[in-house]
């Protein structure tokens, strides 16, 4: 049940993020207190779209919170480089948030993988 807990922490962290970021392109500058503090009190797309990133950030935590109840921190945390992952591709896919694809990144992106797998990888239990 821990690495569900986990998994679903990781799912929402990554939404919160994409969702944070989506949002915060369509605001007015920052440069511009007044029209950014308009658009933020509004109730257009944006402020509801932030407002479902927070919650979802905080929904995560809760999920985090209960995956280490469940498990010990060393097998539960490498699992949180995998929203970096999901992010990545993600804001590839999705429209409005404009990233750009670079080899780099996928270079990153594959380094990050064979990390986890390393990690995860059976081994023999070499403890008697």
């Amino acid at each position: 049940m821990g690495l569900i807990w986990a998994f679903c922490s990781v799912l929402l962290i990554s939404a919160a993020q994409l969702m944070m970021k989506w949002a915060i392109v369509q605001f007015p500058s920052i440069d511009q207190p007044a029209l950014f503090s308009t658009a933020l009190l509004s109730l257009s797309l944006p402020t509801l779209v932030l407002f479902g990133g927070l919650l979802a950030y905080g929904l995560s935590m809760l999920c985090w919170l209960l995956a280490l109840q469940r498990l010990p921190l060393s097998r539960v945390y490498p699992l949180l480089s995998l929203s970096y992952l999901l992010v990545w591709a993600a804001a590839l896919w999705l429209p409005g948030i404009n990233e750009t694809f670079l080899w780099g990144k996928l270079v990153g992106a594959v380094i990050i993988l064979s990390g986890l797998l390393l990690i995860f990888w059976p081994g023999k239990n070499t403890h008697r």
